[in-house]
Parts: C-alpha cells; structure tokens; sequence
C-alpha cells in the first residue's frame, strides 16, 4: 500500500489496542501503543533508504528482505526496545510486542494483495508474491480510516466500539475483492475470443472497484494489454519481446538485472543508434496513457559496452532527459 495508508492504518490499529483492557486502562501505556503501530505500519518501508545507493538499489531491495519474516521479527523487536527505554521499562512486555507485532504483519500482508507484491517467505523462497487483488491505495480502505480516526479523535465513539467494527468490515472487503478477482479473471478467459493454448492471464487492479487492467501472456513469450471495462473485455496492445543479441547482453548489467530480479513482466525493446544499442526493458502490468512508465535503459556502444543507463518511473520526455545526462 502506498504511504498515507500504512500511516491511516498503523493509527488504526492503535485504536483498536482500546480493546485490550491492560492498555485501554492506561493513557501512558495506549499512547506508547499507539506510537508502536504507528512506526511498525511504517518500518517495512525503511528500505527506501536504499534509494542513497541509486535507483538501482532501491528497486531491487524494496519490499524484499525489509519485509521478510526475519525483518518482521527484527522491526518487532527494535520497536519495542527503543520504546522500552524510552518509556524507561515501564510498558508491559507482551501487550506491547503484541500489537507492534500485528502492526508489522498487516503491513507486510496489505502489500502482498498488491501488484508489485514482496517477498514475504524469505528466506525460505526468493519468489515474489504478488495477489493483484488490491490496488496500492484503495480509496475505500483509505477513506474508512480516516473516518474511524476522526470519530475517535473528536471522542464521538469509543475506540474500543469503531475499530473493532472498522476491521470486520474490512476484512469482509477483503474477502470480497478476492471473490470477485477470481471471478473477473475467469469472465475475462471466457471472453477472449483470441485464446490460444498455453496462454496465461492476470487481472491487474486499478483505483476503480469494477475496473481491472488485463495481462496475457502468450506462448512465444509475447504480451498482450487490454482492459476490463463493466465486464467489457478490450485489447489495448500487444508487446513483442525483442530477440536481439543486445537485449541478452543487457541483461549482465547490474541495474538491469535488479529490473528483472523484481518482475516477471518484462519485455525488451532495443533501438539502433550510429553509437550503439538502446535496449529498454518495460514492465508491462503498468500501462499509463499508452506508454509503459515502470522501465529499465541501457545504451551500449558497438561493443555492448555501458555508456549510461535508468531504473525507474518516468515519462519519455524525463526518461530522454536522464539518459542524456548519463551519457555525457
């Protein structure tokens, strides 16, 4: 989820700690609470100090081991020290590891019904998880919080009542989001009349509750983009993978290879230049005003050399901008 609403949520949850009697029954202890579910909603996110290294770095460590179930168990603890020592060893242990716990774990499994997923089993797998249920910011889980925290804060419901009832709801929102994904996912195999074997499909969320970008690969490896429109399948554009000799020898750049580490949607496009090659490497889930944003740029001279390169969101116009500014 994006920022606002692992903030919205972590306040949620220090909310919902009203249900606990030892906490609830202590203003000291619940404001200690409450800060702890605020920064472990956060600390997963702490990985974006990776961007000093470049984008590069940042992209490929993102949502990866910061969200890990070592690292949960790593934000948990640090927490709960640091608050520990502040509050100098006053709060009580489990109530306290307990609730940032739960503030790192819904962090971590919010993330996982998004597109871009993490790696949420490490160590055990490197695999990406990614549900494609939720998109990163859900206006109906953003827009629910902020109206349980205004309730609370201007003390018309007690705390103990809105959360518990805030969080019911939305895990029947859940449940229901993930009911109608899998059923969209098979109206839109049942409404390809271009369906081929071996075909494969997946149902991208947008900011619309009843809108779903649309993903299908084919068998000789190419993409296909299209929408589903009030169950209105459309076919957008197909993208043809490029075979050229570059597009292989881009690959052992090391920002390249953080691109392709983290998706399994990319597909490379090589233009020849007088210099050299530009290869551009495009993760196709993300479709925006017809250009696909989410990119990786590599020029090589005639020698498959680096002379500059980009990870990252931009527009063309940006992207030019950037990879000029490398190559000089």
């Amino acid at each position: 989820m994006d920022t606002g609403t692992h903030l919205v949520i972590g306040l949620g949850l220090g909310g919902l700690a009203a249900v606990d009697p030892v906490i609830a029954g202590n203003s000291t202890v619940h404001t200690a609470v409450l800060i702890g579910t605020v920064i472990g909603s956060q600390a997963p996110d702490f990985d974006t100090l990776f961007r000093f290294k470049g984008n590069a770095s940042y992209i490929r460590n993102h949502r990866g081991a910061s969200h890990s179930i070592p690292a949960i168990v790593v934000w948990t603890a640090l927490i709960s020290i640091v608050l520990q020592l502040f509050y100098r060893g006053s709060l009580p242990w489990l109530h306290l590891i307990g609730w940032v716990l739960l503030s790192v774990c819904v962090h971590v499994i919010t993330d996982l019904f998004n597109a871009y997923g993490t790696q949420a089993i490490k160590p055990f797998s490197n695999k990406w998880i990614s549900w494609n249920i939720i998109h990163i910011f859900d206006p109906v889980i953003f827009t629910s919080h902020v109206i349980a925290i205004s309730v609370w804060a201007f003390g018309l419901v007690n705390p103990a009542i809105v959360f518990p009832l805030l969080y019911g709801v939305l895990a029947v929102y859940y449940v229901w989001r993930t009911t109608v994904h899998f059923r969209q996912k098979a109206l839109v195999e049942s409404l390809d009349k271009l369906k081929n074997e071996g075909d494969k499909y997946w149902l991208i969320p947008t900011i619309s509750l009843h809108d779903w970008n649309v993903v299908k690969k084919k068998k000789d490896g190419s993409f296909v983009i299209g929408d589903l429109r009030s169950n209105h399948l459309r076919w957008l554009h197909q993208v043809n993978c490029s075979s050229h000799p570059a597009v292989e020898k881009s690959k052992n750049d090391p920002s390249i290879a953080s691109f392709l580490y983290i998706t399994s949607f990319a597909c490379a496009d090589v233009k020849e230049h007088s210099w050299g090659y530009e290869v551009r490497w495009s993760d196709v889930r993300y479709r925006h005003r017809k250009q696909y944003p989410f990119v990786a740029v590599l020029m090589m001279d005639k020698d498959f050399k680096t002379v500059g390169s980009y990870v990252g969101w931009l527009s063309d116009k940006r992207l030019e901008k950037r990879l000029r500014m490398n190559t000089y």
